[in-house]
């Protein structure tokens, strides 16, 4: 198929961010069905947050992710996340099929397109639907996690120097050494979980403190108490060593930067804040 529509890049779009929800790009979702064989639904698409990312359904009854990065910032360990946690099992997560990369010197940016395994099952996405979730479902959780957590790797999806700068920006006088690591999704939150299970979204995957994943999904569920303490209780054996704590007090650092940056509380501050002095208790006393 040759290309019908060429790039179209403004004065401001060279300096600026390419966004995916505002501006053209038909040349490259062109290129991407040629790359993977495929026709893209248009009418399926499905945007990431900050418009660096979209997603298609596709004529091989699949789902591929496009995504774009500036030139001078690809991080060579997220780039192939998707392709990388091919290699882990055990793990309820779409199958990665295949992938294709190329420069955009136009728009100063880099494409990629994975094609991967269709989940039907929506996303959790809201703490309402979480609320829902029967047990069958947090025990698929529990065993994907446990699975993840023995994958070995030389990833990096949290290092101790970033964990312990966002901390000591919020807390003083905390011991912040992490004892324990594993291999964690580093993403794991309601928008990134199907009710069927499925754990979406791979580009930051990497060893971190042991309950990394269960301390980010806990901060998520922080506005609702109660399903906060369960995600505590379903997690107790990762978030009650040192190690989770400390993830913990990194979401609850987290959480409390945001609202010190837009200058009023929001619906995950005040909940951290409170969860952070019981933290610092334990981990001080420890």
């Amino acid at each position: 198929m040759a290309d019908t529509t060429a790039p179209v890049v403004t004065a401001t779009q060279s300096s600026a961010v390419f966004d995916v929800r505002e501006n053209r790009h038909e040349d490259v979702l062109d290129r991407a069905e040629r790359a993977l064989d495929v026709r893209l639904d248009r009418s399926s698409v499905v945007y990431g947050e900050h418009g660096a990312t979209e997603g298609f359904r596709t004529s091989n009854g699949t789902w591929a992710r496009v995504e774009r990065r500036q030139r001078w910032r690809i991080n060579s360990a997220v780039w192939i996340g998707l392709e990388a946690a091919a290699t882990i099992r055990e793990v309820k997560k779409p199958e990665w099929f295949q992938s294709a990369t190329w420069s955009d010197p136009a728009r100063d940016v880099v494409w990629r397109v994975d094609e991967v395994e269709l989940i039907n099952a929506p996303v959790v996405g809201d703490l309402a639907t979480a609320t829902t979730l029967p047990d069958p479902w947090w025990t698929d959780l529990r065993e994907s996690l446990a699975a993840l957590g023995a994958h070995p790797t030389e990833r990096v999806g949290m290092s101790q120097a970033h964990l312990t700068k966002r901390i000591t920006e919020v807390f003083d006088g905390v011991d912040t050494v992490v004892d324990e690591w594993t291999t964690a999704h580093t993403d794991l939150h309601w928008g990134n979980l199907s009710v069927e299970g499925h754990i979406i979204d791979w580009e930051d995957w990497g060893a971190a403190p042991r309950g990394h994943d269960a301390a980010t999904l806990w901060q998520s569920a922080l506005p609702d108490p109660q399903l906060a303490a369960r995600v505590q209780h379903e997690f107790a054996a990762d978030l009650e060593t040192r190690s989770g704590k400390l993830a913990q007090l990194l979401q609850c650092a987290n959480a409390i930067r945001v609202a010190a940056r837009r200058g009023a509380p929001t619906p995950l501050s005040e909940p951290a804040r409170a969860a952070a002095d019981v933290l610092l208790a334990e981990l001080r006393g420890a």
